[in-house]
């Protein structure tokens, strides 16, 4: 054979005699597209933190190809580019990448079973630590102020919220949201088993419910990154609430392993509808306490 055959031609000569080709002396094109994608996710971690490389990846091109056309971007590698010398480029890029998508009282059968089942526990508790990891704006935050105030329990509490993002941090601790929305979270709440007519948490002004800012009392906003930040204290409650199902396996199980060394014994952890602790090392480490609503307790 002589020198030049290439190997292709190597590969066609392979399977006519039936002979196997070692992968190394394969050459597989790489995908332009997933190179891009890898160093514009290594440069926001290089030169900002920013952690993104385990997030879901389908998820991600979705969100990148929709940043592209907003900045009127042709390739990713452009961004790149425009990120590592704009940091307002980059501002508005968590922004996209990051998933806001929240609401008050959402999901009203989790709080009724967070009442139900958590809240007799916790009243045993001389002080209580609750950690709402990935906030978003904070609308579920407030509203586990507002159930914990109805229960009696929220001068006792320690709420830590967190994000990756400072901007939505700055509109949770705000506690302004829009007035329009009002009428849907006032029926969330009520289905929620709220006590009190819910106009009573907030005051109306300029198009916004400005929400009373006792509920921020015990509530401490922080910026913190699940991807590359440690534990910061031991938690009687974790609230992670649909953030898991944007990371890929890999990142969901050192998210598990944070969690689990954050709780304290017998605390609880309570995670989205489609999202769930099957699979990782702990799942035999909590035990399920109301069906279906993704709420457990740590066994030990």
């Amino acid at each position: 054979m002589s020198d030049k055959t290439d190997f292709k031609e190597l590969n066609l000569l392979g399977g006519e005699l039936g002979c196997f080709i070692p992968p190394s002396m394969k050459r597989l094109k790489p995908n332009l597209e997933d190179i891009e994608i890898q160093l514009l996710l290594e440069g926001m971690y290089l030169y900002y933190g920013y952690d993104f490389r385990n997030y879901a990846v389908s998820s991600l091109k979705r969100r990148i190809y929709t940043f592209l056309d907003s900045e009127g971007l042709n390739t990713i590698s452009a961004l790149l580019c425009q990120i590592l010398r704009d940091r307002n480029c980059l501002e508005r890029f968590l922004l996209a990448l990051t998933v806001n998508v929240t609401s008050m009282f959402r999901d009203p059968s989790f709080f009724i079973a967070f009442r139900n089942q958590v809240i007799p526990l916790l009243r045993t508790y001389p002080f209580i630590r609750i950690w709402h990891a990935g906030c978003s704006t904070g609308e579920e935050v407030y509203s586990m102020a507002i159930m914990l105030q109805e229960e009696g329990l929220y001068h006792r509490c320690r709420i830590y919220a967190t994000d990756t993002n400072d901007k939505v941090l700055q509109q949770a601790k705000s506690g302004i949201f829009p007035l329009k929305l009002m009428q849907e979270y006032t029926q969330l709440y009520l289905k929620a088993g709220g006590k009190q007519p819910f106009s009573k948490y907030y005051t109306a002004a300029y198009g916004n419910a400005i929400f009373r800012a006792s509920l921020r009392e015990n509530i401490a906003f922080a910026q913190h990154n699940l991807a590359t930040d440690s534990s910061f204290n031991e938690f009687n409650v974790i609230l992670c609430r649909n953030v898991l199902i944007y990371f890929n396996h890999v990142l969901q199980k050192q998210v598990h392993e944070l969690f689990y060394k954050s709780l304290c014994s017998f605390g609880f952890l309570a995670l989205g509808r489609q999202e769930s602790i099957r699979f990782t090392p702990y799942e035999q480490s909590y035990e399920e306490i109301a069906k279906g609503e993704k709420l457990f307790r740590r066994l030990d």
